[in-house]
């Protein structure tokens, strides 16, 4: 599984980070994933912080 964050829609609310600081990390002003695929034991967490991101700027593939 790949996480994909959308840097037109998230706004840097820093959400995932939070939840999900082992896939999802700040680069200046914007969230980005840094482990492609999502580690299976991650998975899970990963797809919390996308309920949990306000814009929806989280999806996977």
């Amino acid at each position: 599984m790949k996480a994909v964050v959308d840097p037109d829609t998230c706004i840097g609310c820093e959400a995932c980070v939070g939840i999900c600081p082992e896939v999802f990390e700040m680069r200046g002003a914007l969230a980005y994933t840094y482990t492609d695929p999502v580690p299976a034991d991650k998975e899970a967490s990963a797809r919390e912080a996308a309920e949990a991101c306000p814009t929806s700027a989280i999806t996977f593939e």
